[in-house]
């Protein structure tokens, strides 16, 4: 769940941008089927969420800032009839948050609507767009994902195959994207040459349809069966002859996101071959390897730092305790907090157990630190329950570099680790020691997943897909700069 809650202020977690869900099937329910599929994916975007259903006819669209289950009830789905269907669920990066920026992305190529949703972000859109505006096409939002929208139906106007149209974006748009595609008679799929999102295609059982989901947890909960991760560089089509696939573009070295394993994903998914949950456990045993510490108990963040810190108490020996209770009916609010709350801040959504941390030395397992203000208020807040020692253990390693690629990390001056040293983060936050995991450390706990290269731009600076001087020239400056 997202660390910040109030409008306007800045997350101390990388938050993912968003999910994307759909659903081909000519006997069930597929406005239903998404609506549940991206409910299972709240975890990756709360600003806003929508479905578009294609019938055979034309698409339509629902979609609304707000939570799945905000946005939609039973008259909204009721609404929604078709055989195919694409839902998106979304944290603004691009575009902010408004509803115009909300997806699915409704575009018209001359009579024929199509309904996109994007996981990601492009880095190229600027001079796309400069392109498309100086040929005479004309934008209603400054999503990527309009920008992409309009490629696919700029070609596709002169072929007259979508699938031509959407090889040509593929071609021309560069970054992270994982993209799920309506038109009111099929479901397209497709993911950047990297892989850098995850995306993964399921099947109905009794033939009944295909799912295609950010995460297997997508999946599970329509009871499809999972069949495979969708390639890099590949599109899939569905419609009612049955699934075909196309190599677009030519696949590069993959380049998954580490990250996903660290804290976007939910635990109960599998991304590239490994468990989440199981990789979750490996970095606490990883961290009790290499970063021990003499203390009482082992305590975990909720939700995504429990698992590393039981891997932290298997390997060390110490005694695991929920420490921390989570308020688990506390979302993104757009709802404006009075002075005090705001104070408040980590209360609202943690609170710690006195009876529990009272006069222990603890190890703390979270999964990140990104500015440093939450890790702050948590460790003045289990000082305050009692704790004589706080010690606080990181399931990834020091987040130096920005993300490019749909997640919201700030710019290189609001990173605290791109601008402190371990000995300076650890008096600002108050801890009695700091350690995080080491690159190689996070790596072996994935060590199950199909590919070996991950994308770790945010820990080494290195971009698997190049960056315009539009974009670096801002980003990489530090508080000294």
């Amino acid at each position: 769940m997202a660390t910040s809650i109030f409008p306007g202020e800045a997350p101390d977690r990388p938050e993912e941008e968003c999910a994307v869900f759909g659903v081909y099937s000519q006997t069930d329910d597929v406005a239903r089927l998404t609506c549940f599929g991206l409910q299972a994916l709240q975890h990756r975007g709360q600003e806003s969420a929508g479905i578009a259903v294609g019938d055979g006819e034309t698409v339509t669209v629902t979609k609304d800032l707000g939570l799945v289950t905000q946005v939609f009830d039973e008259s909204a789905l009721a609404a929604l009839k078709g055989r195919v269907a694409v839902g998106h669920c979304r944290y603004a990066t691009s575009g902010g948050a408004s509803w115009m920026s909300a997806q699915p992305h409704m575009s018209a190529i001359d009579e024929v609507l199509i309904a996109l949703a994007h996981n990601g972000t492009l880095v190229n859109t600027n001079s796309i767009r400069a392109d498309l505006i100086a040929k005479g096409v004309q934008f209603r939002s400054n999503t990527d994902s309009e920008v992409a929208c309009q490629v696919i139906g700029y070609v596709t106007r002169e072929t007259h195959h979508l699938t031509d149209g959407i090889q040509r974006a593929m071609e021309t748009i560069e970054g992270a994207y994982a993209m799920v595609l309506a038109s009111p008679t099929a479901l397209y799929a497709f993911r950047d040459p990297h892989g850098i999102r995850p995306l993964c295609l399921g099947k109905l059982p009794g033939d009944r349809g295909w799912v295609v989901s950010s995460e297997t947890c997508g999946l599970d909960i329509v009871g499809a069966e999972f069949v495979r991760d969708v390639n890099p560089g590949e599109i899939i089509r569905i419609n009612e002859t049955g699934i075909s696939t196309l190599q677009a573009v030519q696949p590069a070295e993959p380049r998954g996101c580490i990250f996903e394993y660290v804290y976007f994903a939910r635990p109960d998914s599998v991304i590239d071959g490994q468990s989440v949950y199981q990789a979750r456990r490996a970095m606490g045993r990883v961290l009790a390897r290499e970063a021990p510490v003499d203390a009482d108990l082992v305590l975990g963040v909720p939700d995504s730092g429990v698992p590393g810190a039981l891997g932290y108490a298997e390997a060390s020996g110490l005694e695991f305790t929920d420490g921390i209770v989570k308020n688990r009916y506390v979302g993104r609010t757009f709802i404006q907090p009075t002075q005090e709350m705001r104070q408040m801040g980590i209360r609202i959504k943690l609170n710690p157990l006195p009876s529990v941390l009272r006069g222990k030395r603890i190890v703390v397992i979270d999964d990140s630190i990104v500015r440093g203000n939450t890790s702050k208020q948590l460790v003045s807040m289990l000082r305050a329950a009692g704790a004589i020692e706080v010690h606080l253990r990181i399931v990834s390693p020091e987040v130096m570099w920005p993300c490019f690629y749909g997640i919201d990390t700030a710019t290189q001056d609001q990173l605290i680790a791109a601008n402190m040293t371990n000995e300076e983060m650890c008096a600002f936050i108050g801890c009695d020691s700091l350690a995080f995991i080491s690159l190689a450390g996070l790596r072996e706990a994935c060590g199950n997943a199909q590919h070996k290269t991950f994308c770790e731009a945010c820990f080494t600076g290195e971009y698997p897909v190049a960056l315009p001087e539009s974009i670096t020239k801002t980003a990489f400056l530090t508080k000294g700069e």
